[in-house]
């Protein structure tokens, strides 16, 4: 047992020299390698995040534009609606107008053709009635044109 107490210190102060000289240098430089890596993988998901919510924010404003858009272009058209229903009821308007215009019209040139055509019926019976019969007789038979207009 004597015998192994030089292998023994020998194998402990190997010991130390590996952890001294190996497996604390390597343990430091594992973890900040570590910490870089997770610092680099956390800066990567915090930057991920940070363009996630701008885009999210991006597609609300465009999608809150788009808004704007359609609530413009409805209003446009309504207005358009709008305007184009009143130059309807106008055009109708002028329309129903020039019609009862002609109408009344049509109505008094009907009068007064049926004024002339009844003061014609008179005369033409009476120059009938001339024609037709004898000259003594159409005297007696009826008052003359002249006696019918006035």
């Amino acid at each position: 047992m004597l015998g192994a107490v030089p292998t023994m210190v020998l194998f402990l102060v190997t010991l130390a020299a590996y952890r001294v000289l190996v497996h604390t240098p390597l343990t430091k430089v594992l973890r900040e390698r570590y910490t870089k890596t997770q610092g680099a993988i956390e800066s990567a998901a915090a930057a991920v995040a940070a363009a996630e919510r701008k885009t999210m924010e991006y597609e609300e404003r465009l999608q809150a534009a788009r808004a704007e858009i359609f609530r413009e272009l409805h209003e446009h058209l309504e207005k358009i609606h709008v305007e184009s229903e009143l130059a309807l009821a106008q055009a109708r308007a002028a329309a129903q107008e020039r019609t009862a215009t002609a109408r009344t019209a049509i109505e008094d040139s009907m009068l007064v053709a049926r004024r002339e055509l009844d003061g014609l019926i008179g005369e033409l019976s009476a120059e009938i009635l001339k024609r037709i019969l004898p000259a003594g007789t159409a005297a007696s038979q009826g008052p003359t044109s002249q006696e019918q207009a006035g």
